[in-house]
Formats: C-alpha cells, sequence, structure tokens
C-alpha cells in the first residue's frame, strides 16, 4: 500500500485549510487507499531557513525528520490556504529547504480559501516552484471554496457523498503517478 504525506501548511491562528488535511488523512485510510501521514506546519514550527539541509552543518531533528518523511513517501499531498493570490511563508521555507527530497515526487496539490474560487490563483505560484525543483506535480487539483462552510474543524465535510466523489477522482489521479513514478525508478 503506498505511503502519502499530507502536508498542512498554514500556521496561522484560527487556520481553516487543516479541515481539509485532516480530512485527507481519515479518506485515505478509511477507504484504505494508503497509509496516510500529517506533517502539520504549525507543530514543527521551523525558523526562517538560511540555507537548504544538504548544506547546513548542523540540522535539527525536527528538520532531518521532516526530510526523511518526505524522502519515504510515495506522494505528497499540499494542502495550502491562497493568501492574498500566493501560499504561506510557512509552506515555501519547506519546499526550498529540499531538493533532493522532491525531485521527481509525485505531488497533488488541495488550494482552499474563504472566498468562491477555493484558492485556485496560488495554483500557478505553487506549481512553479515545486517544477524548478524537478517535483511532479499531479494534473488533478483539489480547490475548497468557501471552507469554513465545507469542513468542519475535525475535517468532516458538510455534503460528504460530494466531497468524497471529488476526492476520489483527485487521489486516484495521485495514486496513479505514485505507481507509474514507482515503476520508472532505477
Amino acid at each position: 500500500m503506498p505511503h502519502i504525506v499530507i502536508i498542512s501548511s498554514s500556521i496561522r491562528t484560527g487556520r481553516n485549510s487543516h479541515r481539509v488535511a485532516l480530512y485527507f488523512k481519515h479518506f485515505l485510510e478509511s477507504n484504505q487507499m494508503a497509509t496516510a501521514e500529517l506533517l502539520d506546519l504549525k507543530a514543527y514550527n521551523f525558523p526562517l531557513f538560511e540555507e537548504r539541509l544538504r548544506l547546513q552543518p548542523n540540522p535539527s531533528e525536527a528538520v532531518l525528520e521532516f526530510a526523511g518523511k518526505i524522502k519515504s513517501a510515495d506522494g505528497v499531498i499540499i494542502v495550502t490556504p491562497e493568501y492574498n493570490g500566493g501560499y504561506p511563508a510557512s509552506l515555501k521555507n519547506v519546499v526550498d529547504l529540499l531538493y533532493d527530497e522532491w525531485h521527481r515526487k509525485p505531488i497533488a496539490i488541495s488550494t482552499v480559501s474563504d472566498g468562491v474560487f477555493g484558492g485556485t490563483q496560488v495554483i500557478t505560484a505553487l506549481q512553479f516552484s515545486l517544477w524548478k525543483i524537478r517535483a511532479w506535480t499531479v494534473p488533478a487539483i483539489f480547490p475548497v471554496p468557501k471552507v469554513r462552510d465545507s469542513f468542519n474543524e475535525e475535517g468532516v465535510p458538510a455534503d460528504k457523498d460530494a466531497t468524497d466523489k471529488r476526492a476520489t477522482g483527485f487521489i486516484k489521479e495521485l495514486l496513479w503517478c505514485v505507481e507509474a513514478n514507482s515503476k520508472m525508478q532505477p
């Protein structure tokens, strides 16, 4: 069974995107599609990094743990809010921290906002950064408009059937990329 890491990227007080990250963890596990692990950037509370991991003389245990979890994952789901058309500094911080760990890693993106567009304006900026570090971004996206109306704080969707249907397509695309990637590895 593939192992999927879910990055909850917002560290703000009162964050709402974490609801979607919780949903994906539960969805993957309850449908036995993959094992799932949530990497909450708020819990990591990383400082701003001055250098990539491979150039740091004494990286912290938390940094090494995070890097190891990304490296060993078969795929990654990034759940990110949209802040003024961009993604949070906490996410940019860890994207730039790693390099080899992202190489050819299948990454699916879920965008979140309080508005009607579901954070879709952030896709281009995030995809560009991921492409530059040679990650493999999955073509399917999972935008969540009006997140507070769509999910409760525990990650339970207001419309479970419709949400699960959309999530199934999104996850199947990620898992297809994970399987294709595993066949292409030397």
